[in-house]
């Protein structure tokens, strides 16, 4: 009789691996759309509004407040000249 134990552990250990390369593919080429379904679900539970980036993956949250802050980045506070010579 052979001593079978040493051949399954092998068989589970290639079941263990072709699944982690399948999850890992997957993983990785649906990145991108997993990102932006959480980043939806955040921004709605946040009360903010969801806008998608151009490629998946890159959308982002965005409110009023972010839009006052570029229109105050936006102005140049200017020093008046002075004559003094």
């Amino acid at each position: 009789m052979k001593n079978t134990k040493g051949q399954a552990l092998v068989e589970y250990i290639l079941i263990i691996a072709l699944m982690s390369i399948i999850i890992i593919s997957l993983v990785k080429y649906f990145g991108g759309y997993l990102k932006d379904a959480i980043t939806k679900t955040s921004c709605n539970i946040a009360g903010l509004d969801y806008v998608a980036g151009e490629k998946a993956g890159e959308g982002n949250c965005k409110d009023e407040y972010d839009e006052m802050l570029k229109v105050q980045c936006q102005v140049v506070l200017v020093k008046p000249k002075t004559n003094d010579k």
